[in-house]
């Protein structure tokens, strides 16, 4: 009988030993590390973010980037989202001030940009041709880097990749639909 009992000691004593030194083992044996960076690091450089959003949220971060990107312009204006984009400011006409309305229809393009196409244009209450206005606009008015104004055409082409944003972040327009609220962005953050 001692025979048994030693023997069954000295079986759970090994078992024990080669589970413990199994686990040694397993812990101290290094992780593939190529295989995990090449997981972990996107091959172009950068990371994309799909983002949902309404008019009342760009509203306020737009004219936020507007205000602090176009301070030192002597023409103070805002823009409005609702059924339509809405572009509010104020000219100096003869030392008077004549209030400035456009109103532009947005279409998000593949590229991801911004295109305005101009709707309406008020002027107090004197009507002028569009392209003078909006060539006036843009000779006059401070807009941010990557917004252009084409008076000929009768709109203006936002350039999202070209707006100057933290961290070197990249916006793209996927969906601009005022009338519905549906906005959606892509948003691209570079990674090193």
């Amino acid at each position: 009988m001692k025979n048994k009992w030693k023997t069954g000691f000295f079986l759970l004593a090994g078992l024990n030993l080669f589970i413990a030194i199994l686990l040694l083992f397993l812990i101290f044996i290094p992780a593939d590390k190529k295989e995990k960076l090449q997981n972990t690091i996107p091959e172009n450089k950068s990371v994309s973010f799909q983002v949902k959003s309404n008019k009342a949220d760009l509203n306020v971060l737009i004219n936020q980037y507007i205000h602090k990107e176009a301070a030192d312009s002597p023409i103070d204006y805002s823009v409005q989202l609702r059924d339509e984009v809405e572009l509010y400011g104020t000219l100096q006409f003869f030392s008077q001030e004549v209030d400035l309305k456009l109103t532009f229809v947005p279409e998000a393009l593949d590229n991801g940009d911004l295109v305005l196409k101009q709707r309406s244009i008020s002027v107090g209450s004197l009507p002028l041709p569009v392209s003078y206005v909006l060539k006036f606009i843009k000779d006059n008015y401070k807009l941010p880097k990557g917004v252009d104004i084409l008076p000929n055409d009768k709109m203006i082409h936002v350039h999202m990749e070209q707006l100057k944003l933290k961290s070197d972040v990249k916006i793209k327009a996927n969906k601009f639909d005022l009338v519905k609220d549906d906005i959606a962005f892509t948003i691209v953050v570079p990674v090193e």
